[in-house]
């Protein structure tokens, strides 16, 4: 059993309460440890340590936090294994993906922000005739509050961190109850890497009580959010009459659109790993498929192929492409969905059952799933799912197409295959989407803005914005 602590003011400590609940491991379905519930009164707890923190680290010179950030980095890769390992039996997601995307993009965020902080400037203004110059200050919040999900538990989690205490913030964070590993291990590493005391401590719990206290709590001034919608209205409604300032990145229904004149053997690979990367549970899947119709029939064939072929397995298999789903409540979840889809007519092309992994039977593994649907209004194509489970259908037109990839609530992203110049300009500007890829998925600069329309978000994450996020703009004015 592997039980882990909260992390507060530098130092593992038990919940106050000794509250506690269970952690799994998904590819078996066993109780592996436990993880502390904690209450207001950690929060409270760590709130104070940050508040203590917060004087001495706001005053840190750009130099030493920078330095702090890239050493934090550089020993996250230095662990590379250790916390691959961790991420994948807590996650079930494969060995092979943590090791080659999660556990090195966490290190990028903590060094891209390591120097980003180093290159951050504010404008100035010289008021001409009026002999008078207003220069910007960006100050730093305070302490803010990083709540982040369980699908990419360390990368998601670093994708707030980083950016907050780089500013001069003081964190109070909460990584998901269900793929709490991580972030426990984490603590060690900023330890070693000399970050003070406080400047980040991390509460771990449910989002009901921990993940309250921290929203709730009077001066915790920002919050930052990564999850589902629903929780994120829940969040703006309790943080709206205390005017925190919010982040907040939640759910997608992202369309991949394919027309007849893309490159097809690109495509036809992409397509099938942004569709099931990390069991499809990633905000930024393409989960709709929309096909021209001239190649529809071939691209069906061919993308059924290659998807029977994908192995589910043992996430420490590193041959094994789907891992597995990431709880019981999940995985049942998102198999409801492929009864609605039967329901609503729609055709499983393959997959559609739950799979028994030899030697782990009690694990949470389904097949890779494709269902043609009989029109774009069907809940499997309005809903999201969050699991391995695309929908596919054919479109005529330009016009079509765009009406149906704009027909949800969501916008977080969308992905264009095309090699006309064109249509690509005309598309990208009308996809009601916060990111659009063209020809490509999850091509990453850490410079530009992430974040979604609609119900997707509100604001924006990533580079400098992130930095604008965590700070305080404050205006200036001199006569001279």
């Amino acid at each position: 059993m592997t039980n882990i602590q909260n992390y507060i003011n530098g130092q593992y400590v038990n919940p106050i309460q000794d509250n506690w609940i269970d952690n799994s491991c998904p590819a078996n379905g066993e109780v592996y440890g436990q993880i502390p519930n904690s209450s207001k009164e950690d929060v409270e707890t760590a709130y104070i340590a940050a508040k203590t923190a917060f004087p001495s680290w706001s005053q840190t010179t750009l130099d030493e936090r920078s330095r702090i950030l890239i050493k934090i980095s550089e020993l996250l890769e230095a662990n590379l294994q250790r916390f691959a390992e961790a991420e994948s039996k807590d996650n079930g997601k494969p060995i092979s993906l943590a090791k080659a995307v999660d556990i090195p993009r966490a290190a990028s965020n903590f060094r891209f922000f390591g120097n980003a902080i180093t290159q951050f400037a504010s404008e100035s203004h010289e008021s001409i005739g009026q002999n008078a110059i207003n220069f910007t200050l960006r100050q730093p919040i305070g302490v803010v509050g990083c709540i982040s999900p369980w699908n990419l538990p360390l990368y998601l989690f670093s994708w707030k961190i980083a950016p907050a205490i780089a500013s001069g913030n003081c964190v109070v964070a909460k990584p998901s109850e269900v793929t709490p590993m991580t972030a426990f291990l984490l603590g060690e590493i900023c330890n070693e890497a000399g970050l003070p005391k406080g400047v980040l401590n991390i509460v771990h719990g449910l989002g009901s009580s921990t993940g309250q206290a921290i929203v709730e709590h009077p001066d915790i001034k920002a919050i930052s959010f990564t999850g589902g919608t629903e929780t994120g209205a829940h969040i703006a409604r309790v943080a709206a009459p205390m005017f925190k300032k919010l982040s907040l990145e939640l759910g997608g229904k992202n369309p991949n659109i394919i027309f007849a004149d893309c490159d097809y053997d690109d495509m036809l690979e992409t397509t099938v790993r942004s569709s099931f990367a990390n069991q499809g549970q990633i905000c930024l899947c393409g989960s709709r498929t929309f096909v021209e119709a001239s190649i529809y029939e071939t691209f069906k064939s061919d993308f059924v192929e290659k998807v029977k072929a994908l192995k589910v397995g043992h996430p420490s298999d590193e041959h094994t492409n789907i891992g597995a789903l990431v709880s019981k409540p999940h995985l049942k979840k998102v198999m409801q969905y492929i009864d609605i889809a039967k329901e609503e007519n729609g055709t499983i092309l393959c997959g559609g059952n739950k799979v028994t992994v030899e030697g782990y039977e009690n694990g949470y593994y389904l097949e890779p799933t494709v269902i043609e649907v009989p029109t774009d209004e069907c809940r499997v194509n309005q809903e999201e799912i969050f699991g391995p489970i695309v929908t596919i259908m054919p479109f005529n037109t330009e016009d079509e197409v765009l009406e149906m990839a704009n027909k949800v609530k969501y916008g977080l992203s969308a992905t264009l295959w095309t090699n006309n110049l064109k249509r690509t300009m005309r598309m990208s500007n009308q996809l009601q989407a916060g990111i659009v890829w063209v020809n490509t998925w999850m091509m990453r600069d850490l410079r530009t803005p992430f974040g979604g329309v609609k119900a997707s978000g509100v604001g924006r994450e990533g580079g400098f914005e992130a930095l604008r996020f965590f700070t305080e703009a404050k205006n200036v004015c001199i006569k001279y």
